[in-house]
C-alpha cells in the first residue's frame, strides 16, 4: 500500500453523537429566534415612539386649538343669547359638549388598543413549535 494513502476506520457517529447534535441545533434555532423576537420587539418599539411622538406634537397642536375654540364658543353662546346665558352657564354647556365627545374618542381609542400585539404573533407561534418540538425529542 503506498505511504501517502491513509487508510480510514471511520465508524457511524453514535446515537448519543446524533442526539447532542440534533440538540445542539435545536438550541441555536432557539437562540436564533429569540434574536428574531427581539428584533421585531425592537423594530415594533422604534415604530410606535416615532407614532407616540407624532401624535403627542399633534395631541399638543389640537389642545391648544381646542382651547381657543372652546374660549371663543363660550363667548359666542354667551353673545348670541343676548347676555341671557351667563358666562359662567356658556362656559358649562361647552365644556360639557367637550366632555361627550372625549369620553367617545377615548371610548374607540380603547377599541383599537385592544387589537394591537405586544408579542409578535408570527414570533410567538414559531417559539411555540420549537418549544413543542424540543419537547417531543426528549
Amino acid at each position: 500500500m503506498p505511504e501517502n494513502v491513509q487508510q480510514t476506520n471511520e465508524s457511524p457517529p453514535s446515537v448519543a453523537n446524533l442526539v447532542g447534535g440534533i440538540i445542539g441545533d435545536a438550541e441555536k434555532l432557539v437562540r436564533q429566534e429569540i434574536h428574531l423576537a427581539r428584533t421585531e420587539i425592537q423594530r415594533e418599539w422604534d415604530k410606535a415612539k416615532a407614532a407616540a411622538l407624532s401624535m403627542a406634537i399633534g395631541l399638543l397642536v389640537l389642545l391648544l386649538g381646542g382651547v381657543f375654540l372652546g374660549s371663543m364658543l363660550v363667548y359666542m353662546i354667551y353673545e348670541l343669547s343676548e347676555h341671557k346665558v351667563t358666562l359662567f352657564g356658556a362656559y358649562g354647556i361647552v365644556g360639557a359638549a367637550f366632555l361627550a365627545i372625549g369620553a367617545v374618542l377615548f371610548y374607540f381609542g380603547k377599541q383599537q388598543a385592544s387589537h394591537v400585539n405586544v408579542v409578535p404573533p408570527q414570533t410567538a407561534e414559531t417559539i411555540k413549535e420549537n418549544v413543542q418540538w424540543m419537547q417531543n425529542q426528549k
